[in-house]
């Protein structure tokens, strides 16, 4: 008789085992999902390029887009709303909810997380925390935003910031640790148009 066992050495049943093994058939169609995904980010049509993250589950609302070269971790549980402009390189998790407000612009190489190792847990498990980020923010370029971390409405983040904690409204941040730097002063209405072509 074949003896069962997991990574860690533990015993599994017939059935744990075939729950296992779907578990990793998912995983491949999800990593050659994301693989597509990755290629998707090299047309340079932000119309077609919205058309494909839509069809894979990404929410995008109307007068927003992506640049090239955007990568997800899921697609499923990523809403970006109106007028909203994500630069290029920016990794969007969707492990857990990621919502991306309306009139919110996010430079390039912007990492959001929202899913993270417990370095704590005898098994290295997965920590995962949803990420809302609100109207009217601006996130400077290379910025990192880690799970469960709210960005209020109006909030600028600066670049090389790493974001660990919430983010009230109307407030300028920087650093690592990201900390207060200002607030912003501005009535909040514009609009920020058309995203550049052919990126």
């Amino acid at each position: 008789m074949i003896n069962l066992t997991d990574k860690t050495g533990q015993k599994l049943t017939f059935a744990q085992t075939l729950q296992k093994g779907w578990k990793r058939v998912g995983a491949i169609f999800l990593d050659a999902k994301l693989m597509l995904l990755r290629w998707t980010g090299h047309i340079p049509s932000h119309a077609l390029r919205k058309t494909i993250y839509r069809l894979a589950g990404v929410k995008i609302g109307k007068g927003s887009t992506l640049h090239m070269w955007a990568n997800f971790f899921q697609t499923h549980n990523i809403v970006i709303g109106q007028d909203t402009i994500i630069g290029d390189h920016c990794f969007l998790d969707g492990r857990a909810p990621l919502k991306i407000g309306d009139h919110t612009a996010i430079a390039s190489q912007v990492l959001i997380y929202n899913s993270e190792h417990n370095v704590h847990h005898p098994h290295f498990a997965a920590i995962e925390e949803p990420v809302e980020i609100g109207d009217y923010v601006f996130i400077g370029a290379r910025a990192i935003i880690l799970p469960g971390v709210k960005i209020g409405n109006g909030a600028v983040v600066a670049a090389g910031a790493v974001v660990a904690k919430d983010i009230p409204e109307k407030t300028i941040v920087g650093g690592v640790p990201a900390r207060e730097i200002g607030k912003r002063e501005i009535p909040l209405n514009y609009r920020l148009g058309r995203a550049r072509l052919f990126q």
